[in-house]
């Protein structure tokens, strides 16, 4: 991976960690993340007269991918119900780390050196490190657990649909744009019982806007590294959102920064050139 790949990838990871907080930090997570996805689809229809639509061959990944993310976001929000984020995201996201790893070895023949491989052990390890710290923090229950786990094998199932269908899209913003739509689409008919769509954005401006902007950020960045560079590296450093969602409870919401959380940024930070080598 190049160092403009790499940094696309990173500031993708910041941007997710910043609205992931921000939508399970909020009073209402499912409208929050509803109102969001719903605002980030409008944002984008203008932008399709630009971009135009995806080939055909991505519109098979366009509803895979809606799907995966539709199940994924229904365990990730039973899992918030349950338990904390500082042990759902950081696990979700170190299962889907390990999954693609094989997963794109597996579908798209990527073929990774020691660094890679050393570089992706490592961010799963920090978010290993980071998890358990959280699970001794609180009693956490096998129910959180599996939907925890459910999310993180929904998340690498999309993370794979979204690497396939922006390479065969010809054209990673016209593929980001079409597949925000769709997931907002099937997120307002998930939500149907709380009323019509634009219901579900009363109250939620002020904190939609500034997260969707995010959230559509951090996804187009790292469909844009998807479209050319490997897929399990790029998918790592995207998960070091983790460890910024540390940095942000550190230095926003005043959270101590113990020797464990010292740790876990030390470990990540050791991955990111590993990743560039390999």
């Amino acid at each position: 991976m190049d160092i403009t790949d790499v940094a696309a990838a990173l500031l993708s990871a910041l941007l997710h960690a910043g609205w992931n907080a921000a939508v399970k930090n909020s009073r209402d997570p499912a409208r929050a993340m509803t109102a969001q996805m719903l605002l980030g689809a409008v944002l984008v229809v203008p932008a399709l007269l630009w971009s135009g639509l995806p080939a055909p061959a991505a519109w098979i990944w366009v509803v895979a991918s809606t799907l995966m993310n539709v199940l994924t976001i229904a365990a990730l929000l039973r899992a918030y119900e349950l338990g904390g984020f500082g042990l759902v995201y950081p696990v979700m996201r170190a299962v889907a780390v390990l999954l693609v790893v094989p997963l794109a070895a597996a579908l798209t023949g990527e073929k990774f050196g020691p660094a890679a491989l050393a570089g992706i052990a490592v961010i799963a390890l920090s978010l290993a490190v980071l998890a358990l710290d959280a699970v001794h923090d609180r009693a956490v229950t096998l129910k959180t657990l599996a939907w925890t786990l459910t999310a993180g094998l929904g998340t690498a199932a999309y993370i794979m649909c979204d690497a396939q269908g922006v390479r065969a899209a010809g054209n990673p913003w016209a593929y980001g744009f079409v597949v925000s739509i769709t997931n907002a689409a099937a997120m307002c008919w998930r939500q149907r019982q709380a009323g019509p769509p634009w219901h579900l954005l009363n109250g939620q401006w002020t904190a939609a806007l500034p997260t969707a902007v995010a959230a559509m950020a951090s996804y187009l960045l790292i469909l844009w590294v998807w479209s050319h560079a490997p897929i399990a590296p790029a998918a790592a450093l995207r998960d070091t959102s983790s460890i910024f969602a540390i940095l942000i409870a550190v230095v926003w919401l005043k959270e101590p920064f113990t020797r464990t959380r010292i740790a876990v940024v030390l470990l990540a930070a050791a991955a990111v050139p590993l990743l560039r080598l390999g």
